[in-house]
């Protein structure tokens, strides 16, 4: 009996600690630092410098604001590696996602993703009953906020 406690102790720890492991300013904090937090969105500052790789880590579903673009590398869980090339000002709407990434540029990258809490259905809605706007929705007033808040 007390073995069987011991194992289930242990598994249950091994998951919490993956699930804490996941979120990329616990993971990558020299990358990932949080900004805000609320019940309803986590606001993240995100920095690379030139040739700077991370660890596997994951985001919810968001919009990321592209401060100083770049040249990076994605490469997800089955080792599918995707390469962006970022413009400063740029913003783009991310489903949930899994990745490591790489800067391959020279210059730094800069940029701000604004994550959503809570789960998002395949349809796209927030299951959230006090904001039932789609992922689209939610990412034109973000980006209207953020492009509020970079004009001088």
């Amino acid at each position: 009996m007390l073995c069987r406690f011991l194992c289930a102790a242990v598994f249950l720890c091994m998951v919490a600690n993956s699930a804490i492991a996941q979120d990329p300013t616990k993971v990558e904090p020299k990358h990932y630092r949080l900004q805000f937090e609320n019940d309803r969105v986590q606001v993240v500052n995100v920095h690379y410098g030139p040739h700077e790789k991370s660890e596997m880590h994951e985001h919810p579903g968001g919009v990321v604001v592209i401060v100083t673009g770049g040249h990076l590398k994605f490469t997800d869980p089955n080792g599918k590696v995707t390469e962006v090339y970022s413009k400063s000002g740029e913003s783009r709407w991310f489903p949930p996602f899994k990745h490591k990434v790489e800067n391959v540029g020279d210059e730094p990258y800069n940029a701000v993703y604004i994550g959503i809490k809570g789960k998002l259905t395949d349809s796209g809605a927030n299951t959230n009953q006090e904001s039932p706007l789609a992922p689209e929705e939610v990412a034109k007033i973000l980006l209207e906020y953020a492009s509020a808040a970079a004009k001088p």
